[in-house]
């Protein structure tokens, strides 16, 4: 396992989730959150095939109920935590999901640049879920770059989480969480839109789309400019 450069600290740990024998963890939103964000997703790949690279996958609900509902996708799930890892194999053998081991991945490194990444060839998507906002800016900027340099030519990075959307934090209790955050870690805390965009155009992508989310979140869709 490497050592992780991010500063991101594994929110998925033993005493903070349930976590099953086989090495399962589960997360306490995972079945409020997954209908909706499916539903968005699906808007942007459906009708696409290719390898997709899931960073930051934490439990590995998302990626072995994503590669059930996208078929024709290759998902690929990636964490920079052994733990996360074990629990994302695990969540693919439960619900028989084409097994993908998860990769080593730590967004803050040129991980593009990693053979079991280019092996993959072309991405047609990479996929984040909360991880912009319990890392700092450079994890986004990380990401932002590998996506630019592994997405095929109409391939799509999507983005999901909790953010401030020109200033907004859109709502009352995404503020406090920013504060709660920031309280934590300074480098930590919710990412505006516009600086992200900002960072997708100086390597080439940008904000093409939202979707706004319930619980205030956002689904945000890059694609190269």
């Amino acid at each position: 396992m490497t050592t992780p450069t991010s500063g991101h600290t594994a929110r998925y740990r033993p005493g903070d989730v349930d976590i099953a024998e086989d090495g399962r963890m589960f997360s306490n939103v995972f079945l409020r959150n997954f209908p909706p964000l499916l539903i968005a997703v699906n808007r942007f790949l459906a009708g696409r095939s290719g390898p997709v690279l899931e960073i930051g996958c934490g439990t590995g609900q998302h990626a072995a109920s994503f590669a059930l509902a996208f078929p024709d996708l290759d998902w690929w799930p990636s964490d920079l935590d052994q733990m996360h890892r074990a629990s994302a194999n695990a969540w693919q053998a439960f619900l028989r999901a084409p097994a993908r081991p998860a990769l080593d991945v730590d967004g803050a490194t040129p991980w593009a640049d990693q053979p079991a990444i280019t092996d993959l060839g072309p991405l047609a998507a990479v996929f984040v879920s909360n991880v912009t906002h319990i890392a700092p800016f450079e994890v986004t900027r990380g990401i932002l770059r590998g996506a630019a340099a592994r997405l095929a030519t109409d391939g799509i990075l999507l983005i999901y989480g909790p953010f401030i959307v020109d200033g907004d934090f859109q709502g009352a209790g995404n503020e406090r969480f920013d504060q709660n955050l920031r309280a934590d870690n300074p480098e930590w805390g919710l990412r505006d839109t516009v600086d992200i965009d900002a960072a997708a155009r100086e390597v080439g992508l940008h904000l093409a789309d939202q979707v706004a989310m319930p619980a205030n979140n956002r689904l945000l869709a890059f694609k190269r400019v």
